[in-house]
């Protein structure tokens, strides 16, 4: 990505615009999807190597090509170019926006719906289904999985109408719900995720490259698994309806699937799973060029996760403490993770646009200061905006046109608040996803 696109008003003019820019770009261009898989797939004579593993390619009839997630279309790009013809039939399914070609050589992109399911990403997982009836003893089925892929490679158990599984989703959104929670429960309503994609390969074999957005990178849950059987043991569902409060909302179809135990894993020739990325790797990228520039850094956490509005208030008061006791030396702080909205009121934002509107308060008045939040895939909650950056300044501009960011928080309207102060980030989609990142700048 070009560092121009996370210029945001209150950047434009300030005195470290160009260093911030390229701290913020290096971090994202780190963690490229299409770079990502082509540095864990390589070809040589008749060898494909795929992480760790080798796959003879004489041995191997057939090559498919399927997937799902916001970051299909580069993963997949990177696939057909080094593998062209080879790669026979295929189907990979990316958010809506996220497309462009109808193909790749001979996989199809299919556009659906994200965060909530809708019928086209039924209607392409259905194909992804009927092209694995084909597969045999002798094929390789290669995979290619981002976050995202819940909600987009969707094929709801007997029983589970996908109006449910969206009255589902939209109650787990609006709860606070962590995402490995919410795809938790994914699971065990839908067929293709925990391992589902691995049954219908059968008895193909299946390896699958994977982009992590899910703190800790637990692989059953990034995209609900759908290569990967369980490995431990987990939250009854029922206990994760009971902390939300959702028992009484929820359709009756899908409090009687859950009242059931999970099926008993089946045994299928194991997938092979490669994660290719994670929010560390562009966490760390940040570090390193922003040492760089002569900054002192430090990565707080990789795991960064809580109520977004706590967690600003926290981190802004943190970057006060720095700028209080580190005058006039350029220090650069980073965290990673994904932090969770409550939703109580009627306006528009997403996570990071909210951690960072509980931070104005905080930090209004710190002088050279900034804290900035970000979604890596460019896309912070239903709106245009990846995140936001405060400054010091942020709470007396916000004042001198009649906006009191305490209201705003309490009305989950942090997109309005800063679309109207200059703070909102607009980069566009990023074609990438390895959950958040959160900046603390002092100068």
């Amino acid at each position: 990505m070009k560092p121009e696109q996370f210029l945001t008003e209150n950047l434009r003019t300030h005195p470290h615009r160009d260093e911030v820019i390229k701290i913020l770009a290096a971090a994202i261009q780190a963690v490229d999807p299409y770079e990502a898989v082509r540095q864990h797939l390589n070809l040589m004579d008749d060898n494909l190597h795929i992480g760790g593993y080798t796959y003879t390619l004489r041995r191997s009839r057939r090559i498919f090509l399927i997937g799902a997630g916001k970051a299909g279309l580069p993963m997949a790009k990177a696939a057909v170019d080094l593998l062209g013809s080879q790669i026979v039939d295929g189907v990979v399914i990316v958010k809506d926006g996220h497309g462009g070609p109808d193909h790749l050589g001979a996989v199809k992109i299919r556009e659906a719906g994200h965060p909530v399911p809708d019928q086209r990403g039924i209607s392409a997982t259905t194909e992804i289904l009927s092209l694995l009836e084909q597969t045999g003893p002798d094929d390789l089925v290669l995979t290619v999985i981002s976050g995202g892929g819940s909600a987009l490679m969707t094929a709801p158990i007997q029983g589970i109408s996908l109006a449910e599984l969206q009255t589902l989703t939209n109650l787990l959104l609006k709860s606070g719900a962590e995402i490995r929670e919410i795809n938790q429960l994914r699971r065990r309503l839908d067929r293709v995720k925990g391992g589902g994609l691995v049954q219908a390969a059968a008895p193909a074999k299946l390896a699958a490259l994977i982009l992590s957005d899910v703190v800790g990178d637990p692989l059953e849950l990034i995209a609900s698994g759908p290569t990967v059987l369980a490995t431990g043991q987990w939250q009854k569902a029922s206990d994760i309806l009971q902390k939300y409060n959702l028992q009484e909302q929820m359709p009756d179809s899908i409090k009687a699937a859950l009242r059931h135990p999970p099926p008993p894993p089946f045994a299928p020739k194991a997938a092979n799973n490669i994660l290719v990325g994670n929010n560390r790797i562009a966490a760390e990228a940040a570090i390193q060029q922003a040492a760089t520039l002569g900054y002192q850094t430090e990565l707080l956490t990789s795991s960064l996760s809580g109520e977004a509005r706590k967690v600003g208030r926290e981190y802004g008061g943190m970057l006060k403490m720095l700028a209080e006791e580190n005058p006039h030396k350029p220090v650069m702080w980073v965290t990673g993770g994904e932090t969770t909205v409550t939703v109580i009121g009627e306006g528009q934002g997403g996570r990071n646009q909210e951690l960072a509107l509980a931070a104005v308060e905080e930090i209004a008045g710190v002088t050279d200061a900034a804290l900035i939040s970000l979604a890596t895939d460019g896309e912070d909650g239903p709106t245009e905006a990846a995140g936001a950056v405060v400054t010091g300044e942020t709470l007396g501009q916000a004042q001198k046109i009649g906006l009191d960011p305490a209201k705003y928080l309490a009305n989950n309207d942090s997109y309005r608040f800063f679309k109207q102060v200059g703070g909102c980030l607009v980069p566009g989609p990023t074609h990438t996803n390895v959950n958040d990142l959160l900046f603390l700048f002092s100068w």
